[in-house]
């Protein structure tokens, strides 16, 4: 026979996990050491297993505790979803969704989307939060944003989150207007870059291993990495302020190029595509303002295509 958990319980144990501290966690929940205590000692028991470690150092989870918690964070934003909406329904047009946005997918496509929302729903009010893939899909699993904007892999076996196509982007090898390479005539190789300053993203983006593959199918070592960063800003920065290179998606530098600050090389090899899209939680509901704000994002991506 299965255990029953209890909810209240559950989010005692992931403030526990949060603070590493029983009695910070009381404070923060507003019960008393003993009791909270008791309430994971009688969790343990239900589940039959140990969930936490008390040391000198505080309270640190098993990997059983580890499992739970992240259960417990999706049932915490399952349970605010259902309130927005219980809400949203209340007044029409009224709500509030939590997203998070890729940097590409911050200059043009969600700047469009919200201004189109605003004006058929002027009473959903939407928080965006900022950063590449590795930050925004742990928020979609532990439910910290509703869903994510941001490039999506053209299949995923990752059973916890589903993604929806919007449209497609080309990435390209950047440099600032008036970099020594664009002096060179004709198509750019993969040999050329060979030795050029490089900074990028971090090894587990789907950029960088576009680019590492560029050279290792030109049999050819991957690019030697000055600097590593999550900051496409940073990346940008440093590009226009000096001879480095990076490799982005075109829509990320589509102001720059038209200021006529950055520029793409023409390389004589295939393109690299990358498909843009939304991740959601897999068996998770969206509320009324989520479900605007993608309709729109839907309608814009239609256009991008085009």
């Amino acid at each position: 026979m299965s255990a029953r958990l209890d909810v209240d319980r559950l989010h005692q144990l992931a403030t526990i996990v949060r603070q590493r501290s029983f009695s910070k966690a009381a404070e923060a929940i507003g019960i008393t050491q003993p009791a909270l205590s008791k309430n994971i000692r009688a969790l343990e028991k239900t589940l039959g297993v140990q969930l936490l470690e008390r040391g000198r150092f505080g309270a640190s989870p098993t990997s059983f505790g580890l499992a739970l918690v992240r259960h417990a964070d999706a049932i915490d934003a399952e349970l605010r979803s259902a309130m927005q909406e219980v809400d949203a329904l209340r007044v029409a047009r009224v709500g509030h969704t939590c997203v998070g946005c890729g940097p590409s997918e911050a200059t043009r496509l969600l700047p469009i989307a919200l201004s189109r929302l605003q004006a058929r729903a002027p009473g959903v009010s939407v928080t965006v939060l900022y950063g590449l893939n590795e930050v925004l899909l742990p928020m979609v699993k532990h439910g910290e944003v509703d869903f994510a904007i941001s490039s999506i892999p053209a299949r995923s076996n990752d059973r916890e989150i589903r993604h929806v196509r919007l449209h497609e982007d080309r990435a390209a090898v950047i440099v600032r207007n008036g970099h020594p390479i664009l002096n060179r005539g004709g198509p750019i190789t993969p040999a050329d870059l060979v030795g050029q300053q490089w900074i990028l993203a971090r090894q587990n983006e789907l950029e960088r291993r576009a680019l590492d593959d560029l050279f290792l199918e030109a049999g050819l070592d991957c690019p030697q990495v000055t600097l590593e960063t999550t900051s496409a800003v940073l990346m940008k920065a440093v590009v226009m302020q000096s001879d480095s290179l990076t490799f982005l998606p075109r829509e990320l530098i589509f102001w720059e190029e038209r200021a006529g600050l950055l520029s793409a090389l023409k390389l004589a090899a295939p393109s690299w595509h990358r498909i843009v899209g939304l991740t959601l939680r897999a068996r998770a509901g969206i509320s009324p303002a989520g479900r605007a704000l993608i309709d729109v994002l839907r309608d814009v991506g239609e256009e991008f295509r085009v």
